[in-house]
This record gives structure tokens, sequence and C-alpha cells, in this order.
């Protein structure tokens, strides 16, 4: 008998559909080996719900309408947690909402396999619908723009969007490997993405791996896996990104911040196009196609033998550079207004709109942080507004506030410039020391910031801030 969500129910494969009046129209997928220990929950939370079990639950996806996926996760170790990178990748504008106990998983372990947001268990009606509500609009940002054309995502007129654009839609089809230039908060990943989505890959996976966050060893095991016995720890045989990636589309972000015997390993990869897992003999083909991003500048890099020349052209076959803001001033408007409107959506806020006067000052801000730093400000703004048209009054207010932060970073770094050459040599020592250390716990940890932490003897928070302090 077929289901009005699209779902076909057989004797081998049974999924449970339960049908709530939905005010809020939101179609919502739930994966739990225990369809019946919620109650009425979802008919309080007015949305309309099906459940399908961790086994047949891309199959589930593939033949319903879901506007988001509930994911049950009942420990640190669930083998649940894989089945989320595998729905963000084959569904990446699909929110995947998870749902766990205290001690099940942590926010991060949770956003780094691929979801959107993590609820406490339990969890009430109004805390769900609205959290439901709240990823899927901002989710349908990029649904609704790329309903006909991949690179919709990519807000503005201005010429220097137009060619990015046209560079996308010339690109994307074949499998030459791209690397996207641009300064932080311009949106590299979008691109990435947008390449993937209008690409013949399309169906395949989407898979990131940011460079700049694991030490080498990390960095190599996630991209290549390794065998059972590679290493302490390594008590079974884990696939890498790239072998993850088969089909479909792989993104090393940051790639101008890898070391130089990781560069090695990746410039045969991407010659070859094939790869050994570590501890592994067997030679494995990557088929997969290259996005890489950087913010920094690789062809000084090179000069300086910081970079190895010969993995700069491997990766530089299709170079695509983003404006900064700063010099696509005509957007700021459109963008801001956007972003306006999504928050206010997201946060039940209906009224708050951007007035012409308000744009026009956030129009002349330099906006050194780009997109992502103008899309905080609006998200603030929004946040923190009352209903009713955001005023120019209001805009140069918070830009107010936020400039003594400024003023004392930018004395901040005059400051530090100008004792450079008085730095006691033990102080760089000591930092050198600090950094080798964490990145011992992380490879002992197998990059569990947690037993990390422990092993180190502090707390994860201050873990969490060393490693931003060292760029790990």
């Amino acid at each position: 008998m077929r289901q009005r969500n699209g779902f076909s129910r057989t004797p081998t494969q049974a999924i449970q559909i339960v049908v709530a009046k939905s005010t809020l129209e939101l179609n919502v997928l739930v994966i739990d080996e225990r369809p019946d220990g919620w109650g009425n929950l979802f008919d309080r939370a007015a949305l309309q719900v099906a459940h399908a079990e961790p086994a047949i639950a891309l199959d589930a996806l593939d033949r319903v309408r879901a506007d988001a996926v509930l994911v049950t996760v009942r420990a640190s170790d669930d083998p649940v947690l894989q089945l989320i990178g595998r729905v963000a990748a084959r569904h990446p504008s699909l929110p995947v909402v998870v749902l766990a106990a205290a001690d099940a998983i942590d926010e991060e372990t949770a956003v780094e396999a691929g979801a959107a947001d993590l609820l406490r268990l339990p969890v009430d009606a109004e805390q769900l619908a609205r959290a439901v509500s709240r990823n899927v609009t901002l989710a349908r940002r990029g649904e609704t723009a790329t309903e006909d054309d991949a690179t919709g995502e990519f807000i503005g007129e201005s010429k220097a969007m137009g060619a990015v654009r046209d560079l996308i839609r010339r690109a994307a089809p074949g499998r030459a490997t791209i690397l996207v230039r641009g300064e932080s908060g311009t949106g590299k990943e979008l691109v990435a993405r947008a390449l993937h989505a209008s690409s013949d890959r399309s169906t395949g996976p989407f898979v990131k791996i940011h460079c700049a966050a694991l030490p080498d060893t990390l960095l190599e095991s996630e991209l290549f896996g390794y065998e059972k016995g590679a290493f302490t720890g390594a008590t079974a045989r884990k696939p890498g990104r790239v072998e993850l990636a088969a089909g479909g589309t792989i993104f090393l972000d940051e790639i101008g911040d890898i070391t130089g015997s990781v560069q090695v390993k990746l410039l045969r990869l991407l010659q070859d196009r094939a790869f050994e897992r570590l501890g592994g003999t067997q030679t494995l083909d990557a088929d997969v196609r290259f996005v890489a991003a950087t913010h920094r500048d690789l062809e000084r890099m090179v000069k300086n033998g910081e970079f190895r020349e010969d993995l700069f052209y491997r990766l530089n076959v299709v170079p695509l550079w983003l404006p900064p803001l700063r010099a696509r001033r005509g957007d700021i408007a459109r963008l801001a207004s956007h972003f306006c409107a999504v928050f206010s959506a997201a946060n039940h806020k209906p009224d708050v709109t951007l007035g012409p006067d308000a744009l026009a000052v956030l129009s002349k801000e330099r906006w050194p942080g780009n997109v992502r730093q103008l899309q905080n400000f609006v998200e603030r703004l929004v946040v923190l507004g009352e209903p009713g048209p955001i005023g120019s009054d209001d805009i140069k207010r918070e830009l107010r506030q936020r400039q003594p932060f400024v003023t004392q970073a930018a004395t901040a770094a005059q400051t530090n410039a100008s004792l450079a050459s008085e730095v006691i040599p033990l102080q760089v020592e000591v930092r050198k020391a600090e950094r080798r250390a964490i990145q011992r716990a992380l490879a002992q940890s197998d990059g569990n910031r947690s037993v990390a932490a422990r092993l180190l003897g502090i707390s994860r928070g201050t873990l969490y801030n060393k490693l931003q302090e060292h760029g790990l």
C-alpha cells in the first residue's frame, strides 16, 4: 500500500508512518531502532513523521520527501554516527538533527559527523518543533536558490560574482582539479558544493576534510584510512575520506596548511589517482573529483620553499578566485536583506526588516571578515532587535559597540609587531613544546579531544582554546 509520504510498505522493509496535522507543513524522517518509544511527542510538535530503522534509512530517504532527518544516538560508539555522515553526504541540503542523552555524544562530535544540530534527551515538543523549524529554514535558503541553478546561492549581481558563476558552470562538468582562492569568509566551501552539485557526480558523496585542523598523523589516516593493526588503537579497518568520496567530490579545505610530508603523499594521490590505506599494501583507485581551497599566497610559499611547486601545479589546474566583499559593495545590501529574512524566520521575528537607510550604512563598511562577518552581524541585529524595521541609528550603534574591540585588536597587533624582535627565545621554545605535546596527545587518542585533554591533564575547554591558539 502506498503511503502519502512516498513510502511503500513491504513485509521485509517495515517502515512505520505516523501522520500528524502539521501547521509547519514539515515532513521528518526519524532514524531509530526503537520507533515505538516516542509516545505522542511528534503529534504535539505538529510534525508529519516517518520512521525508519538505520539499516534501511538511506533507501527510505530515496523514496520519501523529507524536510529534515532526526537521528537517535544512544552511545558514543553508536554505528549510527557513520550513517549521519552518509546522509549528509548524499543529501547535503537536508538538515540532520541528532537526539541524544547527555553522556552519549558531545556537540562537536555530532557536528563533525555531519549533523546540523544536537538536542539533548529528554526533549519537549516545543523545543523539538523550534529546532526542526530553525534548521529547515536555514537549509532552505540553499534549496530555494539551487532548484534551477546550483550556483544560485551566490547572491549578488556584481560583475565579479557573475564571473564566478560562469566559471563554475564551465568547470563543473569535467573532472579537472579546481583550486578555490580567496580571503577567509568569502564562501570557498559554498563554491566547492556548487561545483559538486553542478557536476555529473552530484548523486555521489561530497566529503570535506579540514587540512589545518589535524596534525600530520591524523590527517594521513583521515585522508587514506588505515588497516587493522596499522598503529596502536587501530582495532579495525577504517576507510579514509578519499575512499568515502568514491564517485563524488572530496573538498580539501585549507590546503595551504599541510606540511611537507603530507604534500608528498597528496602529490602522488593527484598524479596517480591511487593510494594505500595506512598499514596496507593494496593499491586503491581514487575515483573522486578534487576541489581544494586556501586563503594563503601559495605562489609566495612556493618561492620560499614552504609549498611544493609540483603539487601547486597539480592543484592549480583550474584556479577560481573569490572576490572579497569590499570589491563587490553593490551586493552588500542584497546579502544583508537575505540574511535578515533567514534569521527573522529562524528566530520567529517576521517583522524584523532592514530599511533602505540601514542597508546604505552596511554597504559603506569594509567587512574584513567578508560575507561570514556580515552574516554574523545581521544575525546579531535580528536576535537582539525589537520587532519592526532596523534603522540606520541601530546599525551605527551596533557598529560603535563593535569598534572598541576592533581597535583593541589592531592596537594589540601593532604592539606585537613592534615587540617581535624582543621575544624571549624561551617563550618560543615553550610554545613549540606545547604544540608538540598537543599533537602527540591527539595522535595517541586517535583524535578524541576529550581523551587528549585527560592525557594532557587539562580541561576540554582549555584544550579547545589551545587548539585555536596553535592553529591545530
